[in-house]
C-alpha cells in the first residue's frame, strides 16, 4: 500500500506544480501518467498488468486523448503474433517436444565440459527464439543437474564446482542472446515493432524475415564470446575425461518413442517458422529473395499476426492420437501470460500517448544536443545507457517507455529513427549482470550454485561487449538490411514528425 501512495504522490505533485510546456497541458499530464505507470511497474506495488490498464483511464479523464482510441492500443496484429507463437510453444511443452530437442542437440554436441557448454547454450538459445525464455531457463536447469550431479560422481564436487556456476550462467545467457535473434525471441522486439508502427504509419513494413537476417548474426558472434569467456572462467579444475555420450542418449531414451502429437507439432512448428521467415521479400544488398506473400492479390494484407494465428489455429484443428481431440485444446489459453499482453497494451498506449500529447517532441527537443554527434556515437550511447537502464528495470517496460522518447529525438536531430531505436530495443535484452535484470538470471541464481560476484563479473564483461557487437552490426549490416542511410532523414519520418507538430 506505501508503494501504491507512493505513485500517486509523485503523480498529482507533477500535475499539480509541474508545467513542462506552457498551454499544453497534456504534456506534463502525459509526463505524470509515465512516471506512476514506471513507478508501479518497477516496483510492482500493483500487478504488471493491472498498472498496464492506467493508460485506459487516465488518458481519456486527463483529456489527452479519447477512450475509443486508447482502448485500440491493446489489441492489434503484434499482440496476435505474441499469443499465436505462445501457442506454439504452449504446444511443444505439452507434448515434450521442446526437451526432446533440448537433448537431441546435446546428445549430438555433448562430451567434453566444453561441448556440453556448447551443447547447453545452443539448446537454450534454439529454443528462446521461439519460445518464453523463462519457460526454456526452467526446463533446462533439471538437464543441468542431472548432468553436474553425474561429474561430481566421478571427479568429486570440488573440481566440478565451479564449471556448475559456469554451467547455469551459460544457460542463462543463451536464453537472452537467442531470444533477439527473431521478432518473438523476447517481448521488446515485438513491442519496437509496434510502437514504431504506430509513431511512423507510412515507413516501411519490418517483417519477421528482414529481423532474422539482421539479428541472427549479431546473435550468433554475442553466443561465441559468452560461450569462449564462461569457458575460460569456469572450466573445471584439473583434467576432465569426457562424459560418455551414452548419458544424453540415455536420457532421450528415457523420453521414448516419438509420439504422433510430437510430429505433428514439429512439422506445424517448422512450418510457422518458415512462412514467418520467408513471408516477405528478403534483401541481402547483393539478392533478393521473393516473399510467397507476393503470390497473393494483397500481399500488404498479410503479416506476421496472420501467420501465427492461422498455424496457431490449426493445433486446434490437427488431431492427435487420442479419439476426438485435438493436439491441443482451450484449456491451454490459460496457461498464457496475460498480464505480458496487457504490459504489450499499456506500453502501446503510453507510446501513443507520448506521440500525440507532444512529450516525445518535447523530451527529443531537450536531447537536440546530441545532434552533434557522429552515428558512432551518438548509437552508442544511447545502447549503453538502455543496456545499463535494464538491469535494474524490466526490460519490456523499459522499452516501452524508452522507444518514444528515442523517436522524438530522432525527429529532432533529423536522422533516420531506425538507426538509433533497432540497437536501443537489442541492448534492452542485452542485461546480464544481475539476477533481477531478466528471469533467466533470476532463476539460475535461485538455485544457490551461483554467487552474486560470479554473475556480475562475467555479466559486465558480456554487457559490455554485446553493446560493441550491437552497434558495429547496426551501423555496418543493419543499414544494409533496413535501408538506412545515416546521412539522411527519410520522408516516411518527415511525415509523421509534420503531423505530430500538427
Amino acid at each position: 500500500m506505501k508503494l501504491i501512495i507512493a505513485g500517486l504522490l509523485i503523480f498529482f505533485s507533477i500535475i499539480f506544480f509541474v508545467d513542462l510546456q506552457p498551454g499544453m497541458p497534456e504534456v506534463t499530464y502525459t509526463a505524470a501518467i509515465a512516471f506512476l505507470m514506471a513507478f508501479w511497474w518497477v516496483t510492482e506495488a500493483l500487478p504488471i498488468g493491472v498498472t498496464s490498464l492506467l493508460p485506459v483511464i487516465l488518458f481519456p479523464v486527463l483529456g489527452v486523448l479519447d477512450g475509443k482510441s486508447i482502448s485500440g492500443a491493446y489489441i492489434n496484429y503484434v499482440i496476435f503474433l505474441f499469443i499465436g507463437g505462445f501457442v506454439m510453444a504452449l504446444a511443444m511443452e505439452k507434448w515434450n517436444l521442446h526437451k526432446r530437442i533440448a537433448l537431441k542437440i546435446l546428445a549430438l554436441v555433448g562430451g567434453s565440459p566444453f561441448r556440453i557448454l556448447l551443447g547447453f547454450m545452443l539448446a537454450s538459445s534454439f529454443l528462446s527464439m521461439w519460445m518464453s525464455n523463462t519457460a526454456t531457463a526452467m526446463m533446462m536447469l533439471p538437464i543441468a543437474f542431472s548432468v553436474t550431479a553425474a561429474l561430481e560422481e566421478v571427479y568429486g564436487e570440488g573440481k566440478i564446482s565451479s564449471f556448475a556456476a559456469g554451467l547455469l550462467l551459460a544457460i542463462a545467457h543463451a536464453c537472452s542472446i537467442g531470444g533477439i535473434a527473431t521478432l518473438v525471441g523476447t517481448p521488446p522486439n515485438l513491442s519496437f515493432l509496434r510502437i514504431f508502427e504506430i509513431i511512423y504509419p507510412n515507413s516501411p513494413e519490418i517483417s519477421f524475415g528482414q529481423w532474422v537476417v539482421f539479428a541472427f548474426p549479431i546473435s550468433v558472434m554475442i553466443f561465441a564470446v559468452s560461450l569462449g569467456l564462461i569457458y575460460l572462467t569456469y572450466r573445471p579444475k584439473g583434467h576432465i575425461e569426457k562424459l560418455d555420450k551414452s548419458f544424453f542418449r540415455d536420457k532421450y531414451r528415457e523420453l521414448g518413442a516419438v509420439s504422433l502429437e510430437e510430429k505433428r507439432v514439429f512439422i506445424l512448428f517448422i512450418s510457422l517458422a518458415l512462412l514467418w521467415v520467408f513471408r516477405s521479400d528478403l534483401n541481402f544488398g547483393i539478392i533478393s529473395i521473393p516473399g510467397w506473400s507476393g503470390f497473393f492479390k494483397n500481399p500488404k494484407y498479410l503479416n506476421d499476426g496472420t501467420v501465427a494465428i492461422f498455424v496457431a489455429m490449426l493445433l486446434f484443428i490437427v488431431p492427435a492420437s487420442k479419439k476426438n481431440t485435438a493436439l491441443v485444446d482451450w484449456k491451454i489459453m490459460g496457461k498464457l501470460p496475460w498480464h505480458i499482453v496487457f504490459l504489450f497494451g499499456g506500453g502501446f498506449a503510453l507510446a501513443k500517448g507520448f506521440i500525440d500529447s507532444g512529450l516525445s517532441s518535447y523530451v527529443g527537443g531537450l536531447l537536440a544536443g546530441t545532434k552533434d554527434m557522429s552515428p558512432l556515437m551518438l548509437v552508442g550511447t544511447l545502447t549503453t545507457m538502455m543496456s545499463s537502464l535494464t538491469e535494474f528495470t524490466s526490460n519490456t517496460a523499459t522499452t516501452e517507455m524508452m522507444l518514444p522518447i528515442v523517436s522524438g529525438l530522432a525527429s529532432e536531430i533529423q536522422v533516420n529513427p531506425l538507426l538509433i531505436m533497432i540497437p536501443v530495443t537489442l541492448a534492452a535484452s542485452m542485461a546480464f549482470m544481475l539476477p533481477i535484470a531478466t528471469p533467466p538470471n533470476a532463476i539460475v541464481f535461485g538455485t544457490g550454485k551461483l554467487k552474486m560476484v560470479q554473475m556480475i563479473k562475467t555479466g559486465l564483461i558480456i554487457d559490455i561487449v554485446a553493446t560493441i557487437i550491437i552497434v558495429l552490426m547496426t551501423l555496418f549490416w543493419g543499414t544494409i538490411i533496413f535501408e538506412i542511410d545515416p546521412t539522411v532523414f527519410p520522408e516516411w519520418a518527415a511525415s509523421s514528425a509534420k503531423a505530430i507538430k500538427h
